[in-house]
């Protein structure tokens, strides 16, 4: 095949991704594909070698095409990238759709699990048939024509619409800015932030400095700005992007789109025979009915609320103490509770950034690794990447070998999707012709950049997302199955997908670790003691609280799939607050649309699923605390996750993996340790 946006198992050709070419390219691959599955099918009868390893081969070939673009279209975001994009978006579901519903190819399926090689097979290809099955029927193979049709029409239409909330949200990000001319509006904010806010507006031609709704710069202003109507200004901006409150166009609305999405997942649902897409939902994941999974959470919120109710009062008490204010809003929240984080702690999130620069971080995060698997990590030079920032990295095992190759891309910019996220580029595959495909994995971030002549220096907060992504990335990398649907993050239930990336993030917090990923970025001394011990006192500071938050987001994405009615809609505000006033401590304003930018539910991959994260933290902490029992860098014990959690992907049910590791089934008393709420 000659394909110019497909370099031969090599890494994408980014230059090579013009927006003029990505339709054909995309239109060639769908013809060669689909023509391969017919001449498969042609076939009299089926085995693993002439039907599922070349269908594994044409769906990685699809994959590798179709994700720079994707990822390009998300951090190098442009109006001809963007159309190209949604003009694929349509073909992509269609023929996505078409394998799931084509009946030849699952009764061929059916054929080998039912035949004598199939427990001849090894697991990882035994998982990859079952799942497959699995797939037919969640596709609507057993469907009658019409209902296909209809199947097909709504998958396609859900492609558009959660790109369109994505798009909304980006373009109402983008468009939004504050210019400064007095520097007293900005009392209170630390040198650095100053920096950058001045640096911002340099950049874009104007005097003075620049504030933006990238979160670097939002979150600076919300929690040092001593003007509280910069900072209501500022929350209401943030609040309300993409919706029809505050100072956005309202051609950015998500309103319509999130009906619309949230109609249409339902009405595929009752298609395949769920009740709601709740229950959809959670056919892929480990949780085994939505009635445990809402028990879980209200368990964790009864667990947690007395303990944030008491921090909550005490925040009202603190700003009333010392500003005098008797009405806590939450364009206060972040401000006094960084100054009753000083008062307690003696700590100030500022006085922390000098011992974290970019450098130091990345080279520590990397030793941290280096001692668990006995994995090296070095940068490679003259490696195209989308963005002069960005930088290639390889993997490489105590044998030498290589594992596996990475982007990092760090910096918050405009035209960039905001949050932080791991992203798949290539996945472990042995190809037919024996050549191994080595993983390589999209490491996005938005992080504050450089500013001036001084490198990147990052909150506490910032390295703990970092670290985050990085766990995602190495469950990605680290993968030994050789099969691509199961391989790293493939084929990985959703619910447990999150434990290797929150894993990770216990390292942040050891001395030991500590030592590796922080120094003065001036003098190159370690963190003093006394900080580090003030720090890891202030790990808990209103843990309730944020345990309830996310309890909030997670029991409102739930119930917003489990309880749909189409002749109400989704009810989606009235029913958020219902859910703020069973489990929160703190009532957002009226005009607040946190809805219309949680892009994790609409746009991602978490519809019914947010609940993820306090599931795998579970797994996560409970993992961790075999390491708190055998030493944070013990060898045996890190060698013993990478074989049984890491190097595994998808090839194995994941509670079977951890009680592997564990040598039993996880508790949630780690949990509750870690975040300071009493068992």
């Amino acid at each position: 095949m000659s394909n110019p946006l497909l370099g031969l198992q090599g890494l994408p050709p980014f230059k090579a991704i013009l927006p003029e070419h990505i339709e054909a390219a995309v239109d060639a691959v769908l013809a060669e594909n689909r023509a391969l599955v017919e001449d498969l099918l042609k076939q009299k009868s089926y085995r693993w070698e002439n039907l599922v390893q070349p269908l594994e081969e044409a769906d990685d070939r699809l994959g590798r095409l179709w994700s720079p673009v994707s990822h390009m279209n998300s951090v190098v975001n442009s109006e001809a990238l963007r159309e190209a994009y949604n003009a694929c978006l349509p073909k992509l579901s269609a023929y996505g759709t078409e394998m799931g519903q084509n009946e030849r190819l699952y009764q061929a399926y059916k054929s080998i699990e039912a035949s004598t090689v199939f427990a001849e097979m090894d697991t990882s290809q035994q998982k990859i048939i079952r799942n497959a099955l699995r797939d037919f029927h969640l596709s609507g193979v057993d469907l009658p024509a019409e209902k296909k049709m209809r199947y097909k029409d709504i998958q396609q239409q859900l492609s558009q619409l959660t790109t369109r909330y994505e798009e909304n949200l980006l373009d109402a990000t983008n468009a939004w800015s504050k210019v400064i001319d007095d520097e007293v509006a900005l009392r209170g904010l630390p040198e650095s932030s100053l920096s950058m806010l001045k640096q911002n507006a340099e950049q874009n031609d104007v005097s003075g400095w620049r504030l933006t709704l990238d979160f670097p710069c939002y979150h600076a202003v919300m929690t040092y700005a001593e003007d509280r109507g910069l900072r209501e200004a500022m929350y209401t901006a943030y609040v309300t992007r993409a919706s029809d409150q505050g100072p956005h166009d309202k051609k950015w609305d998500n309103s319509e789109v999130m009906e619309q999405i949230l109609a249409l997942r339902h009405e595929v649902a009752q298609l395949l025979g769920f009740k709601h897409y709740a229950e959809r939902s959670l056919a892929t994941k480990m949780a085994d009915s939505t009635e445990h999974v809402l028990e879980f959470l209200y368990d964790l919120a009864k667990r947690s609320r007395p303990m944030a109710e008491q921090e909550y009062k005490a925040l009202c008490e603190f700003a009333q103490s010392i500003d005098g204010i008797e009405d806590l809003a939450t364009w206060d929240m972040a401000y006094y509770s960084e100054r009753q984080r000083q008062e307690l702690f003696d700590l100030k999130q500022q006085e922390l950034k000098p011992y974290f620069p970019e450098s130091r971080v990345i080279q520590g995060m990397f030793e941290v690794v280096k001692r668990l698997y006995a994995i090296e990590i070095t940068e490679v030079d003259g490696v195209e990447t989308w963005h002069p920032d960005v930088r290639f990295y390889e993997i490489r095992d105590s044998k030498g070998e290589r594992r596996g190759q990475f982007y990092l891309d760090l910096y918050a910019r405009q035209h960039k999707r905001g949050g932080a996220w791991m992203d798949d580029c290539m996945g472990r595959f042995r190809l037919s012709d024996g050549r191994l495909q080595t993983p390589v994995a999209y490491l996005t971030c938005n992080l504050t950049p450089p500013v001036g002549e001084d490198p990147a220096l990052f909150t506490h907060d910032e390295v703990i997302t970092l670290f985050h992504e990085f766990g995602h990335g190495l469950h990605h990398m680290l993968t030994q199955v050789n099969h691509i649907s199961v391989s790293g993050i493939n084929g990985v239930a959703w619910d447990a997908v999150e434990l290797p990336s929150q894993f990770m993030e216990n390292w942040c917090w050891e001395r030991e670790a500590i030592d590796l990923i922080a120094a003065h970025y001036q003098t190159g001394e370690p963190m003093p003691e006394d900080l580090y011990q003030r720090m890891y006192a202030a790990r808990n500071f209103q843990a309730g609280m944020i345990m309830l938050r996310q309890l909030e987001f997670s029991l409102f994405d739930f119930r917003l799939h489990a309880e749909y009615d189409a002749a109400q809609g989704g009810r989606i505000q009235a029913l958020l607050d219902e859910v703020r006033e069973e489990v929160a401590v703190v009532k957002p304003p009226k005009f607040n649309r946190f809805q219309h930018s949680f892009s994790h539910i609409f746009a991602g991959g978490y519809a019914a699923g947010y609940y993820s994260y306090k599931w795998a933290e579970v797994l996560s902490a409970d993992a961790f605390a075999r390491f708190e029992e055998t030493g944070i860098f013990n060898a045996k014990t890190g060698a013993e996750f990478l074989q049984h959690i890491l190097e595994k992907g998808g090839s194995q049910d994941p509670m079977e993996l951890f009680v592997a590791f564990r040598g039993r089934e996880p508790q949630i008393d780690a949990l509750l340790r870690h975040c300071g709420i009493a068992a």
